[in-house]
Protein backbone atom coordinates (compact mmCIF):
# COMPACT_ATOMS: atom_id res chain seq x y z
CA UNK A 1 0.00 0.00 0.00
CA UNK A 2 1.21 3.51 -0.77
CA UNK A 3 0.06 6.61 1.09
CA UNK A 4 0.46 9.97 -0.61
CA UNK A 5 0.44 12.94 1.73
CA UNK A 6 0.17 16.46 0.35
CA UNK A 7 -1.63 15.46 -2.76
CA UNK A 8 -2.34 13.38 -5.81
CA UNK A 9 -3.48 14.26 -9.27
CA UNK A 10 -6.98 12.83 -8.78
CA UNK A 11 -7.62 15.15 -5.84
CA UNK A 12 -6.07 18.16 -7.45
CA UNK A 13 -8.41 17.67 -10.35
CA UNK A 14 -11.41 17.38 -8.01
CA UNK A 15 -11.10 21.09 -7.28
CA UNK A 16 -11.59 21.86 -10.98
CA UNK A 17 -14.12 19.17 -11.77
CA UNK A 18 -15.45 20.80 -14.89
CA UNK A 19 -12.07 20.86 -16.67
CA UNK A 20 -11.43 18.19 -19.34
CA UNK A 21 -9.42 15.11 -18.29
CA UNK A 22 -5.66 15.28 -18.66
CA UNK A 23 -4.02 13.24 -21.42
CA UNK A 24 -2.03 10.51 -19.67
CA UNK A 25 0.69 8.53 -21.37
CA UNK A 26 -0.85 5.81 -23.57
CA UNK A 27 -1.13 2.37 -21.98
CA UNK A 28 -3.31 -0.65 -22.50
CA UNK A 29 -6.58 -0.55 -20.54
CA UNK A 30 -5.29 -3.00 -17.95
CA UNK A 31 -3.81 -2.70 -14.49
CA UNK A 32 -1.31 -4.52 -12.33
CA UNK A 33 0.12 -3.95 -8.87
CA UNK A 34 2.93 -1.74 -10.13
CA UNK A 35 0.62 0.54 -12.11
CA UNK A 36 -1.74 0.77 -9.15
CA UNK A 37 1.12 1.96 -6.95
CA UNK A 38 2.18 4.62 -9.46
CA UNK A 39 -0.87 6.87 -9.45
CA UNK A 40 0.61 10.21 -10.63
CA UNK A 41 1.22 12.57 -7.70
CA UNK A 42 1.16 16.36 -7.69
CA UNK A 43 1.32 18.93 -4.91
CA UNK A 44 -2.16 19.47 -3.48
CA UNK A 45 -2.00 19.87 0.28
CA UNK A 46 -4.06 18.52 3.19
CA UNK A 47 -5.34 15.49 1.28
CA UNK A 48 -4.60 11.83 1.91
CA UNK A 49 -4.75 9.15 -0.76
CA UNK A 50 -4.10 5.45 -0.42
CA UNK A 51 -3.75 2.86 -3.16
CA UNK A 52 -4.01 -0.86 -2.57
CA UNK A 53 -3.72 -3.78 -5.00
CA UNK A 54 -6.02 -6.70 -4.23
CA UNK A 55 -5.55 -10.05 -5.99
CA UNK A 56 -8.43 -11.98 -7.53
CA UNK A 57 -10.50 -13.83 -4.94
CA UNK A 58 -14.04 -14.82 -4.00
CA UNK A 59 -15.28 -14.45 -7.56
CA UNK A 60 -13.87 -10.94 -7.98
CA UNK A 61 -11.10 -9.97 -10.38
CA UNK A 62 -7.86 -8.44 -9.19
CA UNK A 63 -8.32 -4.71 -8.74
CA UNK A 64 -6.71 -1.47 -7.65
CA UNK A 65 -8.48 0.25 -4.76
CA UNK A 66 -7.99 4.00 -4.46
CA UNK A 67 -9.26 5.71 -1.31
CA UNK A 68 -9.26 9.47 -0.83
CA UNK A 69 -10.93 12.44 0.82
CA UNK A 70 -12.11 15.28 -1.38
CA UNK A 71 -12.42 18.78 0.09
CA UNK A 72 -13.85 21.03 -2.62
CA UNK A 73 -14.66 23.77 -0.05
CA UNK A 74 -13.91 24.42 3.61
CA UNK A 75 -16.15 22.29 5.81
CA UNK A 76 -16.62 19.61 3.17
CA UNK A 77 -15.02 16.19 3.57
CA UNK A 78 -16.13 13.73 0.91
CA UNK A 79 -14.75 10.23 1.29
CA UNK A 80 -14.41 8.36 -2.01
CA UNK A 81 -13.35 4.85 -2.99
CA UNK A 82 -12.52 3.79 -6.55
CA UNK A 83 -12.10 0.13 -7.46
CA UNK A 84 -10.52 -0.47 -10.86
CA UNK A 85 -10.36 -4.04 -12.20
CA UNK A 86 -7.19 -5.46 -13.75
CA UNK A 87 -9.08 -6.07 -16.99
CA UNK A 88 -11.34 -3.11 -17.75
CA UNK A 89 -14.35 -2.99 -20.06
CA UNK A 90 -13.75 0.71 -20.63
CA UNK A 91 -16.80 1.75 -18.60
CA UNK A 92 -17.40 3.41 -15.25
CA UNK A 93 -20.28 2.93 -12.84
CA UNK A 94 -21.12 5.30 -10.01
CA UNK A 95 -22.89 3.69 -7.05
CA UNK A 96 -25.35 5.41 -4.72
CA UNK A 97 -25.97 5.17 -0.99
CA UNK A 98 -28.91 4.25 1.20
CA UNK A 99 -30.87 5.89 4.01
CA UNK A 100 -28.99 9.00 5.15
CA UNK A 101 -25.59 7.60 4.22
CA UNK A 102 -23.32 6.91 1.31
CA UNK A 103 -21.89 3.48 0.58
CA UNK A 104 -18.22 2.64 0.09
CA UNK A 105 -18.48 -1.09 0.78
CA UNK A 106 -16.95 -3.72 -1.47
CA UNK A 107 -20.28 -5.54 -1.46
CA UNK A 108 -21.93 -2.61 -3.23
CA UNK A 109 -19.18 -2.62 -5.88
CA UNK A 110 -19.22 -6.38 -6.38
CA UNK A 111 -21.64 -6.61 -9.31
CA UNK A 112 -19.95 -3.85 -11.27
CA UNK A 113 -16.44 -5.13 -10.63
CA UNK A 114 -17.35 -8.68 -11.61
CA UNK A 115 -18.61 -7.34 -14.96
CA UNK A 116 -15.39 -5.41 -15.65
CA UNK A 117 -16.54 -1.93 -14.63
CA UNK A 118 -14.40 0.55 -12.73
CA UNK A 119 -16.57 1.51 -9.76
CA UNK A 120 -16.96 4.87 -8.01
CA UNK A 121 -18.34 5.23 -4.47
CA UNK A 122 -18.63 7.89 -1.77
CA UNK A 123 -19.61 8.27 1.86
CA UNK A 124 -21.73 11.23 0.64
CA UNK A 125 -19.88 13.72 2.82
CA UNK A 126 -19.94 12.04 6.25
CA UNK A 127 -18.53 8.74 7.54
CA UNK A 128 -21.61 7.53 9.42
CA UNK A 129 -23.45 4.51 8.09
CA UNK A 130 -26.61 4.68 10.23
CA UNK A 131 -29.59 4.80 7.85
CA UNK A 132 -31.57 7.24 10.02
CA UNK A 133 -28.69 9.28 11.48
CA UNK A 134 -28.58 12.76 9.96
CA UNK A 135 -27.33 14.94 12.81
CA UNK A 136 -24.53 16.01 10.44
CA UNK A 137 -27.07 18.03 8.42
CA UNK A 138 -26.61 21.01 10.78
CA UNK A 139 -23.33 21.57 8.93
CA UNK A 140 -24.45 23.32 5.72
CA UNK A 141 -21.48 21.98 3.76
CA UNK A 142 -22.21 18.41 4.85
CA UNK A 143 -25.86 18.94 3.89
CA UNK A 144 -24.81 20.21 0.46
CA UNK A 145 -22.44 17.28 0.02
CA UNK A 146 -25.17 14.76 0.78
CA UNK A 147 -27.78 16.58 -1.26
CA UNK A 148 -25.78 16.67 -4.50
CA UNK A 149 -22.12 17.67 -4.36
CA UNK A 150 -20.58 14.40 -3.16
CA UNK A 151 -21.79 12.26 -6.07
CA UNK A 152 -20.75 14.93 -8.56
CA UNK A 153 -17.27 15.30 -7.08
CA UNK A 154 -16.90 11.53 -6.82
CA UNK A 155 -17.79 11.20 -10.50
CA UNK A 156 -15.63 13.99 -11.90
CA UNK A 157 -12.62 12.80 -9.94
CA UNK A 158 -13.27 9.13 -10.70
CA UNK A 159 -13.11 9.78 -14.41
CA UNK A 160 -9.66 11.25 -13.93
CA UNK A 161 -8.49 8.37 -11.77
CA UNK A 162 -9.48 5.87 -14.46
CA UNK A 163 -7.82 7.89 -17.21
CA UNK A 164 -4.60 8.22 -15.20
CA UNK A 165 -4.35 4.53 -14.34
CA UNK A 166 -5.62 2.94 -17.55
CA UNK A 167 -3.95 5.43 -19.86
CA UNK A 168 -7.10 6.39 -21.72
CA UNK A 169 -10.48 8.02 -21.17
CA UNK A 170 -13.54 5.96 -20.40
CA UNK A 171 -16.02 4.93 -23.10
CA UNK A 172 -19.19 5.13 -21.02
CA UNK A 173 -20.20 6.31 -17.55
CA UNK A 174 -23.26 4.81 -15.88
CA UNK A 175 -24.88 5.42 -12.51
CA UNK A 176 -26.79 2.84 -10.47
CA UNK A 177 -28.55 3.43 -7.15
CA UNK A 178 -31.70 2.59 -5.21
CA UNK A 179 -33.66 4.44 -2.50
CA UNK A 180 -31.37 7.30 -1.43
CA UNK A 181 -29.14 6.12 -4.26
CA UNK A 182 -32.11 6.57 -6.60
CA UNK A 183 -32.55 10.14 -5.39
CA UNK A 184 -28.86 10.77 -5.96
CA UNK A 185 -29.23 9.50 -9.52
CA UNK A 186 -32.14 11.81 -10.27
CA UNK A 187 -30.17 14.70 -8.77
CA UNK A 188 -27.31 13.93 -11.14
CA UNK A 189 -29.65 14.08 -14.15
CA UNK A 190 -31.17 17.33 -12.90
CA UNK A 191 -28.10 19.25 -11.66
CA UNK A 192 -25.17 17.67 -13.48
CA UNK A 193 -26.50 16.36 -16.81
CA UNK A 194 -23.01 15.86 -18.26
CA UNK A 195 -21.76 13.48 -15.53
CA UNK A 196 -23.37 10.29 -16.84
CA UNK A 197 -24.38 8.75 -20.13
CA UNK A 198 -27.07 6.69 -18.42
CA UNK A 199 -28.69 6.61 -14.97
CA UNK A 200 -30.54 3.82 -13.16
CA UNK A 201 -32.66 5.16 -10.29
CA UNK A 202 -34.48 2.49 -8.30
CA UNK A 203 -37.19 3.42 -5.77
CA UNK A 204 -35.88 7.01 -5.59
CA UNK A 205 -36.65 8.76 -2.30
CA UNK A 206 -36.57 12.11 -4.06
CA UNK A 207 -38.80 14.20 -1.78
CA UNK A 208 -39.28 14.79 1.96
CA UNK A 209 -42.91 13.83 1.40
CA UNK A 210 -41.57 10.31 1.95
CA UNK A 211 -40.56 11.32 5.47
CA UNK A 212 -43.85 13.05 6.27
CA UNK A 213 -45.58 9.95 4.89
CA UNK A 214 -43.74 7.80 7.42
CA UNK A 215 -44.89 9.92 10.34
CA UNK A 216 -48.50 10.08 9.17
CA UNK A 217 -48.78 6.35 8.50
CA UNK A 218 -47.67 5.59 12.05
CA UNK A 219 -50.11 8.22 13.27
CA UNK A 220 -52.89 6.54 11.30
CA UNK A 221 -52.33 3.11 12.84
CA UNK A 222 -51.93 4.60 16.32
CA UNK A 223 -55.18 6.58 16.17
CA UNK A 224 -57.80 5.84 18.80
CA UNK A 225 -55.22 4.79 21.37
CA UNK A 226 -53.84 2.19 19.00
CA UNK A 227 -57.17 0.60 18.13
CA UNK A 228 -56.23 0.76 14.45
CA UNK A 229 -53.10 -1.33 14.96
CA UNK A 230 -52.49 -4.64 13.20
CA UNK A 231 -50.81 -7.86 14.31
CA UNK A 232 -48.75 -9.80 11.73
CA UNK A 233 -51.69 -12.22 11.50
CA UNK A 234 -54.04 -9.33 10.73
CA UNK A 235 -51.81 -8.11 7.91
CA UNK A 236 -51.55 -11.63 6.51
CA UNK A 237 -55.36 -11.89 6.65
CA UNK A 238 -55.68 -8.72 4.58
CA UNK A 239 -53.07 -9.76 2.04
CA UNK A 240 -54.73 -13.16 1.60
CA UNK A 241 -58.07 -11.46 0.92
CA UNK A 242 -56.46 -9.10 -1.61
CA UNK A 243 -54.81 -11.97 -3.45
CA UNK A 244 -58.05 -13.93 -3.51
CA UNK A 245 -59.74 -11.01 -5.28
CA UNK A 246 -57.00 -9.61 -7.52
CA UNK A 247 -54.14 -12.07 -7.97
CA UNK A 248 -55.57 -13.75 -11.08
CA UNK A 249 -56.38 -10.47 -12.87
CA UNK A 250 -53.23 -10.93 -14.97
CA UNK A 251 -54.32 -14.43 -16.01
CA UNK A 252 -52.37 -16.35 -13.37
CA UNK A 253 -52.87 -16.93 -9.65
CA UNK A 254 -49.25 -16.89 -8.46
CA UNK A 255 -49.26 -14.77 -5.31
CA UNK A 256 -48.45 -11.56 -7.25
CA UNK A 257 -50.76 -8.70 -8.22
CA UNK A 258 -49.43 -7.31 -11.49
CA UNK A 259 -51.50 -4.14 -11.52
CA UNK A 260 -52.49 -3.35 -7.91
CA UNK A 261 -53.62 0.17 -8.83
CA UNK A 262 -56.72 -1.43 -10.38
CA UNK A 263 -57.37 -3.86 -7.51
CA UNK A 264 -60.79 -2.98 -6.07
CA UNK A 265 -60.51 -4.86 -2.76
CA UNK A 266 -62.38 -2.99 0.01
CA UNK A 267 -61.32 -3.31 3.67
CA UNK A 268 -64.91 -3.19 4.85
CA UNK A 269 -65.46 -6.69 3.43
CA UNK A 270 -63.30 -7.98 6.30
CA UNK A 271 -65.07 -6.06 9.06
CA UNK A 272 -66.20 -8.21 11.95
CA UNK A 273 -69.88 -9.02 12.15
CA UNK A 274 -71.68 -8.69 15.48
CA UNK A 275 -70.19 -11.16 17.94
CA UNK A 276 -67.29 -12.09 15.59
CA UNK A 277 -63.71 -11.58 16.76
CA UNK A 278 -61.51 -13.97 14.78
CA UNK A 279 -60.56 -13.80 11.12
CA UNK A 280 -61.87 -10.27 10.73
CA UNK A 281 -61.02 -6.61 11.32
CA UNK A 282 -62.42 -4.18 13.88
CA UNK A 283 -64.00 -0.93 12.64
CA UNK A 284 -60.91 1.14 13.65
CA UNK A 285 -58.70 -1.28 11.74
CA UNK A 286 -60.89 -0.97 8.65
CA UNK A 287 -60.71 2.82 8.90
CA UNK A 288 -56.92 2.80 9.28
CA UNK A 289 -56.41 0.37 6.41
CA UNK A 290 -58.60 2.38 4.05
CA UNK A 291 -56.74 5.56 5.02
CA UNK A 292 -53.37 3.99 4.16
CA UNK A 293 -54.71 2.75 0.81
CA UNK A 294 -56.14 6.20 0.03
CA UNK A 295 -53.20 8.30 1.18
CA UNK A 296 -53.71 11.89 2.29
CA UNK A 297 -53.34 15.14 0.39
CA UNK A 298 -52.70 18.63 1.69
CA UNK A 299 -54.82 21.62 0.74
CA UNK A 300 -52.42 22.40 -2.13
CA UNK A 301 -53.07 18.97 -3.64
CA UNK A 302 -49.68 17.47 -2.80
CA UNK A 303 -49.31 14.15 -1.01
CA UNK A 304 -48.79 14.52 2.73
CA UNK A 305 -49.02 10.74 2.99
CA UNK A 306 -48.43 8.66 -0.11
CA UNK A 307 -50.91 5.79 -0.57
CA UNK A 308 -49.84 2.14 -0.58
CA UNK A 309 -51.00 -0.42 -3.09
CA UNK A 310 -52.92 -3.54 -2.19
CA UNK A 311 -51.18 -6.91 -2.15
CA UNK A 312 -48.04 -6.36 -0.06
CA UNK A 313 -49.55 -5.83 3.38
CA UNK A 314 -47.58 -8.62 5.07
CA UNK A 315 -44.38 -6.65 4.47
CA UNK A 316 -45.55 -3.23 5.68
CA UNK A 317 -44.08 -3.54 9.16
CA UNK A 318 -40.55 -3.26 7.78
CA UNK A 319 -41.00 0.51 7.50
CA UNK A 320 -44.27 1.28 9.27
CA UNK A 321 -45.37 1.10 12.90
CA UNK A 322 -48.37 -1.03 12.04
CA UNK A 323 -48.85 -2.34 15.59
CA UNK A 324 -50.63 0.82 16.74
CA UNK A 325 -48.16 1.76 19.47
CA UNK A 326 -46.89 4.76 17.54
CA UNK A 327 -43.35 3.49 17.96
CA UNK A 328 -41.11 4.51 15.07
CA UNK A 329 -37.48 3.44 15.13
CA UNK A 330 -36.81 5.36 11.92
CA UNK A 331 -37.88 8.75 13.29
CA UNK A 332 -40.12 9.36 10.32
CA UNK A 333 -37.44 8.12 7.96
CA UNK A 334 -34.98 10.51 9.60
CA UNK A 335 -37.27 13.55 9.68
CA UNK A 336 -37.08 13.94 13.46
CA UNK A 337 -33.30 14.24 13.19
CA UNK A 338 -33.75 17.21 10.88
CA UNK A 339 -35.64 19.21 13.49
CA UNK A 340 -32.90 21.84 14.04
CA UNK A 341 -32.44 22.24 10.29
CA UNK A 342 -36.13 22.54 9.38
CA UNK A 343 -37.97 23.60 12.54
CA UNK A 344 -35.23 25.31 14.52
CA UNK A 345 -35.83 25.44 18.26
CA UNK A 346 -39.53 24.63 17.92
CA UNK A 347 -40.09 20.89 18.11
CA UNK A 348 -43.33 19.81 16.45
CA UNK A 349 -45.53 17.25 18.13
CA UNK A 350 -44.20 14.33 16.12
CA UNK A 351 -46.98 12.00 17.29
CA UNK A 352 -49.59 14.47 16.04
CA UNK A 353 -47.93 15.82 12.92
CA UNK A 354 -50.14 18.43 11.27
CA UNK A 355 -50.61 19.88 7.81
CA UNK A 356 -48.95 23.07 9.04
CA UNK A 357 -45.91 21.01 10.04
CA UNK A 358 -45.99 19.33 6.64
CA UNK A 359 -45.96 22.67 4.82
CA UNK A 360 -43.04 23.84 6.98
CA UNK A 361 -41.08 20.81 5.77
CA UNK A 362 -41.97 21.34 2.11
CA UNK A 363 -41.11 25.06 2.17
CA UNK A 364 -37.84 24.65 4.03
CA UNK A 365 -34.45 25.59 2.63
CA UNK A 366 -33.33 22.03 3.30
CA UNK A 367 -36.09 20.65 1.06
CA UNK A 368 -34.97 22.97 -1.75
CA UNK A 369 -31.43 21.67 -1.36
CA UNK A 370 -32.23 17.98 -0.90
CA UNK A 371 -35.23 17.18 -3.09
CA UNK A 372 -34.69 15.87 -6.62
CA UNK A 373 -38.22 16.35 -7.89
CA UNK A 374 -37.58 18.50 -10.97
CA UNK A 375 -38.96 16.62 -14.01
CA UNK A 376 -37.24 18.91 -16.53
CA UNK A 377 -34.43 16.68 -17.77
CA UNK A 378 -34.09 18.36 -21.15
CA UNK A 379 -30.37 19.06 -20.74
CA UNK A 380 -29.68 15.43 -19.83
CA UNK A 381 -31.74 14.03 -22.69
CA UNK A 382 -30.37 16.57 -25.18
CA UNK A 383 -26.89 15.13 -24.83
CA UNK A 384 -28.17 11.58 -25.35
CA UNK A 385 -28.62 10.63 -21.68
CA UNK A 386 -30.74 7.59 -20.81
CA UNK A 387 -32.81 7.38 -17.62
CA UNK A 388 -34.30 4.17 -16.23
CA UNK A 389 -36.42 4.32 -13.07
CA UNK A 390 -38.05 1.39 -11.33
CA UNK A 391 -40.15 0.59 -8.26
CA UNK A 392 -41.35 -2.50 -6.43
CA UNK A 393 -45.13 -2.46 -6.31
CA UNK A 394 -45.12 -3.80 -2.73
CA UNK A 395 -42.65 -1.17 -1.49
CA UNK A 396 -43.85 -0.10 2.01
CA UNK A 397 -41.29 2.70 2.25
CA UNK A 398 -41.60 5.56 -0.20
CA UNK A 399 -44.55 3.90 -2.07
CA UNK A 400 -44.56 3.02 -5.78
CA UNK A 401 -47.01 5.88 -6.31
CA UNK A 402 -44.09 8.29 -5.98
CA UNK A 403 -42.36 6.54 -8.89
CA UNK A 404 -45.37 6.65 -11.17
CA UNK A 405 -46.00 10.29 -10.30
CA UNK A 406 -42.45 11.16 -11.34
CA UNK A 407 -42.72 9.08 -14.53
CA UNK A 408 -45.86 11.03 -15.49
CA UNK A 409 -44.09 14.31 -14.75
CA UNK A 410 -40.99 13.42 -16.78
CA UNK A 411 -43.08 12.32 -19.76
CA UNK A 412 -45.09 15.56 -19.62
CA UNK A 413 -42.07 17.84 -19.18
CA UNK A 414 -39.91 16.10 -21.78
CA UNK A 415 -42.07 15.10 -24.74
CA UNK A 416 -38.89 14.75 -26.77
CA UNK A 417 -37.48 12.11 -24.39
CA UNK A 418 -39.23 9.21 -26.13
CA UNK A 419 -36.75 6.34 -26.25
CA UNK A 420 -34.47 7.98 -23.66
CA UNK A 421 -36.71 7.25 -20.65
CA UNK A 422 -38.13 4.04 -19.22
CA UNK A 423 -39.97 3.30 -15.98
CA UNK A 424 -40.60 -0.23 -14.70
CA UNK A 425 -42.87 -1.53 -11.94
CA UNK A 426 -42.12 -4.90 -10.29
CA UNK A 427 -45.09 -6.84 -8.84
CA UNK A 428 -44.60 -8.29 -5.38
CA UNK A 429 -41.23 -6.59 -4.84
CA UNK A 430 -40.45 -4.56 -1.71
CA UNK A 431 -38.08 -1.64 -1.19
CA UNK A 432 -35.18 -2.17 -3.60
CA UNK A 433 -35.35 -5.93 -3.08
CA UNK A 434 -37.24 -8.68 -1.29
CA UNK A 435 -40.79 -9.97 -1.41
CA UNK A 436 -42.29 -12.83 -3.43
CA UNK A 437 -41.81 -11.06 -6.79
CA UNK A 438 -39.02 -11.19 -9.35
CA UNK A 439 -36.73 -8.73 -7.57
CA UNK A 440 -33.43 -9.82 -9.13
CA UNK A 441 -32.88 -7.86 -12.35
CA UNK A 442 -29.44 -7.11 -13.77
CA UNK A 443 -30.20 -3.45 -14.31
CA UNK A 444 -26.63 -2.62 -15.25
CA UNK A 445 -26.71 -5.15 -18.07
CA UNK A 446 -30.12 -3.85 -19.17
CA UNK A 447 -28.79 -0.31 -19.35
CA UNK A 448 -25.56 -1.28 -21.10
CA UNK A 449 -27.47 -3.11 -23.85
CA UNK A 450 -29.77 -0.12 -24.22
CA UNK A 451 -26.90 2.35 -24.58
CA UNK A 452 -24.81 0.18 -26.89
CA UNK A 453 -27.70 -0.89 -29.15
CA UNK A 454 -29.68 2.33 -29.05
CA UNK A 455 -32.84 0.26 -28.52
CA UNK A 456 -34.80 1.11 -25.36
CA UNK A 457 -36.11 -1.93 -23.45
CA UNK A 458 -39.85 -2.52 -23.50
CA UNK A 459 -39.53 -5.39 -21.05
CA UNK A 460 -36.90 -6.83 -18.74
CA UNK A 461 -36.66 -10.20 -17.04
CA UNK A 462 -36.19 -10.83 -13.35
CA UNK A 463 -36.05 -13.76 -10.98
CA UNK A 464 -36.74 -14.08 -7.28
CA UNK A 465 -33.60 -13.80 -5.16
CA UNK A 466 -34.73 -16.49 -2.73
CA UNK A 467 -36.43 -18.66 -5.35
CA UNK A 468 -34.51 -18.34 -8.65
CA UNK A 469 -36.94 -20.72 -10.34
CA UNK A 470 -39.55 -17.95 -10.29
CA UNK A 471 -38.95 -15.86 -13.41
CA UNK A 472 -41.17 -13.04 -14.62
CA UNK A 473 -41.05 -10.33 -17.27
CA UNK A 474 -41.50 -6.70 -16.23
CA UNK A 475 -43.06 -4.41 -18.81
CA UNK A 476 -42.10 -0.80 -19.36
CA UNK A 477 -44.68 1.58 -17.90
CA UNK A 478 -47.48 2.14 -18.68
CA UNK A 479 -47.79 -1.46 -19.94
CA UNK A 480 -48.35 -4.39 -17.59
CA UNK A 481 -47.47 -8.08 -17.95
CA UNK A 482 -50.28 -10.55 -18.65
CA UNK A 483 -50.04 -14.36 -18.78
CA UNK A 484 -51.04 -15.87 -22.12
CA UNK A 485 -53.02 -18.60 -20.37
CA UNK A 486 -50.88 -21.64 -21.17
CA UNK A 487 -47.30 -22.81 -20.94
CA UNK A 488 -44.67 -22.53 -18.24
CA UNK A 489 -45.40 -19.39 -16.22
CA UNK A 490 -41.66 -19.06 -15.55
CA UNK A 491 -40.94 -18.73 -19.26
CA UNK A 492 -41.20 -15.01 -20.13
CA UNK A 493 -42.25 -16.01 -23.67
CA UNK A 494 -45.62 -17.00 -22.21
CA UNK A 495 -46.33 -13.43 -21.09
CA UNK A 496 -47.32 -10.37 -23.10
CA UNK A 497 -47.20 -6.65 -22.31
CA UNK A 498 -50.64 -5.05 -22.48
CA UNK A 499 -52.01 -1.60 -21.83
CA UNK A 500 -53.06 -0.94 -18.25
CA UNK A 501 -56.78 -0.83 -17.53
Amino acid sequence: MRTILAGASLLALASCATAPPASPAPRDAALDANTCAMLPAEALGRQTVTTLWLPASDGLPAFCEVTATLQPVDGSTIGVVYRLPASWNGKLVGIGGGGWAGNVTLMAARDGLSQGYATMQTDAGHPGTGPWDNAWAVNPEAATDFAHRAIHQMTATGKRVAAALYGRAHDRAYYNGCSTGGRMGLMEAQRYPEDYDAIIAGAPVYTLQVQTTGLLRNQTFAAGDGAGGFTPADLHLVQTAVLAQCDADDGLADGLVSDPATCAFQPRTLQCAAGQSDGCLSPPQVTALQAVYDGRRAADGSWMMFPLYRGGEAGWSMFIGTDGTGSDATGGGGLTGLQPVIFGARAPDWANFTETDYMTVRRSAFASLYEADDPDLSAFFARGGKLLTWFGLSDPGPSPVIGTDYAHAVAAANPEAGESFRHFTLPGVGHCRGGPGADNVNWLDVMDRWVESGIAPDRVTGSNTQNPALVRPHCAWPAVASYRGSGDANDPANWICRARS
